[in-house]
Parts: structure tokens; sequence; C-alpha cells
């Protein structure tokens, strides 16, 4: 089915912010399907499996009929598990974040009862729990039924396996009898449909199922890191697939611009798509990609709909998508035509969760596999080099050269010794600094974690690097994103920065310049007031992106 914006969905404003902030651009099928007939007021049987986006579906109706002033429980969503209703209440919590007033509180055992009681006792207009603790409450009489007027069933299959049906029917017998209530499951078992029939009042079926995964030509990967070492993963896991065509999904448009940015720093050729850019430019940026003049594509799932590029080898998951279909449709742009392809999944804190529902419901493996480190990515680069060697060699067409290189050769100097030098050169052509020296080992978390926050400060000060440390003390090493490539010499810096800020040129310090981008050491009390004049400035008709150099 077409998939609506939220947008189209006649929602408050404070949702649409919330939603936009969360990196959701549309809604899922059950979204589209769920929240109109919820707004409308209407029973609901939703037949839809985890990382659909079912709870949005259900959340966001909800939170548009609270009233903030009534301090009552307006809502109740009840979950077989703590950790469900911990992630409904967390993702609640997101959407509700501009909606001033509304107060959402998870009861679940494992939990001090106290503690819940306080939490209650201020106020609560949602409740979300496991059906044993809500029974616990209303005998307490710490939750009162009398004001509900929507009661979701989340899961409602999982709950009947686990034996919570007499918790289930005690706690709908004692709701008002005029309510709205919303019955979630992956499967419809007759004790299910048994339920509907007696507490739902002529519901509303939709239905969902997830699309079959149809790219077993794909190797599908995943990669644990953190959300700041995602940036060296993509850069590492980029060199290592060799990719003619890669692309990269991101969450949301502002995402893109960052990533987009990050790699063009680094030296990849990429450059981005998405909603926020009209016709004429997706058009131009597509058309850069399918004639091989971009490498690298990062899109959003909106803007990436219109890409049908058979040569793309590989795929990388920079975000995790919040529903199992877009995971689907981001892998299936890889491995077409009868080729391979390879589909990387880069995964932070909670995301592991997502990648567990993905394998339940596709039914494949996706493998774990390390982030690559230096030395696999420096002995990809050479194998890479040496098959484009063997076929030169195969060409022979090198004649012109050979008296050059025998000029060379005397008693100390063989034409392994020349062969192996040149080898050296070329590889440093090919490599601009794309890579910083994070150590991204498991054991290096472990080590990070069990540091205290002064350990931490102390282990940060006293890491070394080549670029993100100034030479001279007092002053502050500038990253700018230009270099050899386009002619720049030391003069253009110096004459930029006397142009663009009034300062004069003699308070430049050491400036050295790579293929891609040159680093220029300013006294520290005008480095931000340089980097404000000559971002987006142009050196050499060029346009450069400024910003202090990055310790390593």
């Amino acid at each position: 089915m077409d998939k609506l914006k939220f947008t189209e969905l006649n929602l408050s404003s404070e949702i649409l912010k919330a939603v936009a902030d969360m990196g959701f651009e549309e809604t899922t099928p059950i979204q589209s399907l769920a929240i109109p007939k919820m707004i409308e007021g209407v029973d609901l049987i939703g037949q839809a499996q985890t990382g659909t986006g079912k709870t949005a579906a259900f959340g966001i109706p909800i939170l548009e009929k609270i009233s903030p002033k009534e301090k009552k429980v307006q809502a109740l969503i009840m979950c077989p598990t703590r950790e469900l209703a911990i992630q409904v209440a967390e993702e609640l919590k997101s959407l509700s974040k501009y909606k001033r007033g509304i107060n959402i509180v998870p009861v679940y055992g494992g939990q001090p009862i106290v503690r819940q009681m306080a939490a209650l006792h201020k106020g609560a207009h949602i409740v979300i729990g496991t059906p044993g603790r809500i029974i616990d409450h209303i005998e307490r009489q710490t939750i009162k039924l009398d004001h509900v007027k929507t009661v979701v069933l989340d899961e409602a299959d999982e709950m009947l396996d686990m034996g919570f049906r007499d918790d289930i029917e005690l706690i709908l017998k004692n709701l008002p009898p005029e309510k709205q209530t919303v019955f979630f499951s992956a499967t419809m078992p007759r004790e299910f449909l048994a339920l509907t029939k007696k507490y739902q009042n002529n519901p509303v079926n939709i239905k969902v199922v997830h699309e079959k995964l149809t790219v077993p030509q794909t190797e599908q990967l995943y990669c644990e890191v953190r959300e700041h070492q995602k940036v060296e993963a993509l850069a590492r896991c980029i060199d290592m697939a060799d990719a003619k065509l890669s692309l990269v999904f991101c969450n949301t448009k502002r995402r893109v611009d960052e990533v987009t940015a990050q790699l063009q720093v680094r030296g990849y050729s990429a450059d981005a798509i998405h909603g926020d850019m009209n016709q004429t430019q997706r058009d131009r940026v597509m058309d850069k990609f399918r004639n091989c003049k971009i490498e690298i594509l990062v899109a959003t799932d909106v803007a990436a709909r219109g890409i049908d590029v058979d040569d793309v080898e590989a795929v990388f998951n920079f975000d995790i998508p919040q529903d199992i279909e877009s995971y689907v449709h981001r892998i299936g742009r890889t491995g077409r035509a009868g080729r391979t392809g390879k589909a990387y999944s880069f995964v932070a804190g909670k995301d592991i969760y997502k990648i567990r529902d993905i394998q339940r419901y596709t039914k494949v493996t996706i493998k774990r596999m390390p982030v690559p480190s230096l030395a696999d990515v420096e002995n990809v680069r050479v194998s890479s080099f040496m098959e484009k060697l063997k076929e030169t060699l195969k060409k022979n067409t090198f004649e012109k050269y050979i008296t050059k290189i025998e000029s060379l050769i005397t008693d100390n100097i063989t034409s392994v010794d020349v062969a192996a030098a040149l080898f050296e050169m070329m590889l440093q052509v090919e490599n601009p600094e794309k890579h910083e020296d994070i150590d991204m080992t498991v054991n290096s978390f472990e080590r990070d974690f069990s540091r205290d926050r002064d350990s931490k400060k102390k282990f940060s000060k006293s890491k070394k690097n080549r670029h993100g440390i100034a030479k001279e003390a007092g002053m502050t090493r500038l990253f700018m994103s230009i270099g050899k490539s386009k002619k720049v010499r030391p003069g253009d810096f110096v004459g930029a920065i006397a142009g663009e800020t009034g300062l004069s040129g003699d308070i430049v310090g050491s400036i050295d310049i790579f293929d891609k981008f040159s680093f220029v050491e300013v006294p520290n009390e005008y480095a931000q007031q340089i980097i404000d004049a000559l971002n987006n400035s142009n050196i050499k008709g060029h346009k450069v992106a400024v910003e202090k150099a990055q310790g390593k």
C-alpha cells in the first residue's frame, strides 16, 4: 500500500514536530491504516508484528486525545513484558515532548511498587504496564479506571500465551462501558478472537504482513559501534567493500547532510539526496550517481524511492530504519540482476533489538562483524592495487618507461626495490587521510566503561595524533576542505584569512597541504573568528569548509 506522510493525517503541530525530531518522514503501513481509525474513535483489531511501527500507530491518537488538565488515567496500555512496557513508554514520551503536561507512567514487576505509587500519585494520564502489576495497583487504588477512554492490548497473543487471560479480563471488566478498545496481535488464535467478540463493539480489522525478503544474493552484516564512532566505522567499511557504487541510508534529512559532509571531508566521492531538495537538484545528483561521477549516494528512505541502479554493490544502514519494510527495501537495492551485494548496518545501543526483530521476521541471518581495523583496510587497498597492477602487466603498454626504470638500477638498488618504492608512492597518492586512529574493539568499550570520569578525561587528553594537535602552544589547528588537487599554496590560505577577517597574515602558523584537504594553525583567540569568516568562502574559486581539526 502507499505510505502517507504524517502531514497528511491532520495531526497537531506538536506531534508533527516530535515526529520530525524522531526522524520519521512518512508513516508505516500500520500507521497509515490505524491512526485515522483510532482518531475516529472506533474499536480496532490490528494484525501487525514487532517492527511495523505499531507503537506510534496507537500512541499518536492516544496523545492527541489526552486532556492534560484532567489529572486522571485516560488511557491504559497493556504489554506482555516489562521490556516492552518500558519501550512503549519511552516512545510515547518522545512523541509527547512538545505536548506539555502529559504524564506517562510505566508500571511493571521487578521495580519497587512504592516508586510507581509515587509517580501515579502525581497524576498519570497514560499508564503502560503488565497485567499483573496493573491489577496490583487497581487493588491498592493507586490506579483508578473510571475515566479511561482508550485501552490498548499490545501483543495480545503473547499475553494470552503467557497465561494473562484472566488478568486481562479482570481489567477489561473494570473499565467504563463507553471506551475505545484497540487490540494488536501478530497472530489471530481462537482465544484472542473470543476476547475481541466479548469486549469489542463492531471492531474494524486492519492487517499488515511483513514483506518477504527476496535478496538471497546479498550478504547481510552488522557492526556494533558507539554513536560517535559511526562515521569512522562507515569509512572503514566503505574501503573494505571497495564497491563501484554504494548507498548510505540515514533516517533524517539533517543526518544525510551531516554524513555527506563528513564523507566529503575525508576525500570520498559522495553526494546527498533528500526531501528538502527540489526535483531538478535530485535529478542532477541521480544523474551523477548513475554515470559513476559520484561513488557514494547518501539518502533518506523517501528520497531513495526512485533509485533504480543495477550496479549498486553495497548498502550501508548508517541508521537502523524504524520498520522492517524499510530495511527490506533498502538492502533490496543491491545484489540485483544476478549480481552479489553486501548490506552493512551500524548498530548503536538499543538498535540491537531492531536487528533481532529484523532477523526474526525476515528469516535471515545478519552476521555480526567487527569494525575493520586500519590494518584490514590497508590490506584491502594493497590487494586492490595488486589486481590493477596485474591488469596493467597483461596489457603490456609500459615499454616506454622501461629504460627510465633501468637507469635507476645500480649495485645497491634492484628492480624489486624500485617497484616497491613506486608501490608505496602510489598507495600514498590513492589514500588521503580518510581514517581516524580510533580503537573500535570490544576490549576498548570495556576499558572505557570501567574508567571513571576523571580517568576518561586524562585518557582523552593523553592521546596523540598527527592532525588534531597544533605544533605550537597557544595555536589551534584548523581543517580546510581544499588541498593540492585544487592547486592551492600556503599563500592562498594566508591571503584568504587576511582578506576575510582583516587580521594580519603574520598570525598564521604552520600550514600542511595534502591532496584534498589542508591544516592551518592560527592563534587560539582568533580561531572561531577565522572559522566563521572562511566557512563557505572561496579559495582559488572553490568553496571551502573550515572546522577545528579533530583529535583522533
